[in-house]
């Protein structure tokens, strides 16, 4: 059943939170009341209250879902997969939290995080597909440091996909394109193509942002990634 999104009224929003709040914990000088919260380790069955496994574990990893139509829609159209949401914003995680709850959709969760700290509560390969839509491009070069795409970061990727999974990218910014394909050859785990057709891209929900380019004629490129 689609998702009456009126029920939910849209906090407001911000493009960017704090500065501090996208870099490594490790980076910081002092600790942060706003800051997300480390995570070592997840209790699946305490976010998703259906039982496809024993241990509940997701199998979709949505990073930096935004204000989560993609991640909502997905768990709806796939119920038998959990589906896991990661976002540095607060207040879209709260958002998304209270649309999972009226609309029961026990197959979503999402965490309010910072994927620079690494992603160790996660199972090394149990993940069949990661999307990494429309990030936050930092055009300038001093701003680069507050980019999640890093080869650490692929490093983490790596680990928790599965030999025949599918990491997912998508951006309607040229330079971010370039700046991530450069990033995957340099790290050299991931071969990487461009996906021109709906068809061969194989996803039918579409993110706000991508919704927004077709209906504003605005270019933006799709790639899967998949381990070498």
């Amino acid at each position: 059943m689609a998702i009456d999104y009126t029920k939910y009224p849209l906090p407001r929003t911000r493009r960017h939170v704090s500065a501090n709040q996208y870099v490594p914990h490790s980076q910081l000088r002092v600790n942060l009341d706003y800051y997300p919260p480390l995570i070592e380790r997840c209790a699946w069955d305490e976010l998703f209250s259906h039982a496809q496994t024993p241990l509940q574990a997701p199998s979709y990893l949505d990073i930096g879902c935004g204000m989560g139509k993609f991640l909502l829609e997905t768990a709806q159209n796939e119920p038998s997969v959990n589906v896991l949401g990661l976002e540095v914003r607060k207040y879209a995680v709260e958002w998304i939290q209270g649309v999972i709850e009226g609309e029961s959709i026990g197959n979503a969760a999402c965490l309010w995080y910072n994927v620079t700290n690494g992603m160790q509560f996660i199972e090394s390969a149990s993940i069949e597909r990661i999307f990494y839509f429309f990030p936050d491009p930092w055009f300038k070069r001093r701003h680069f440091v507050r980019r999640a795409f890093t080869a650490a970061f692929l490093d983490e990727c790596a680990r928790v996909l599965k030999p025949d999974g599918t990491f997912y990218l998508m951006t309607d910014v040229p330079a971010v394109d370039e700046y991530q394909r450069t990033t995957l050859a340099k790290h050299g785990k991931f071969s990487f193509a461009y996906s021109e057709s709906d068809d061969d891209w194989g996803l039918s929900v579409k993110t706000d942002q991508e919704v927004f380019s077709i209906r504003k004629n605005i270019p933006y490129t799709r790639m899967k990634c998949r381990l070498l």
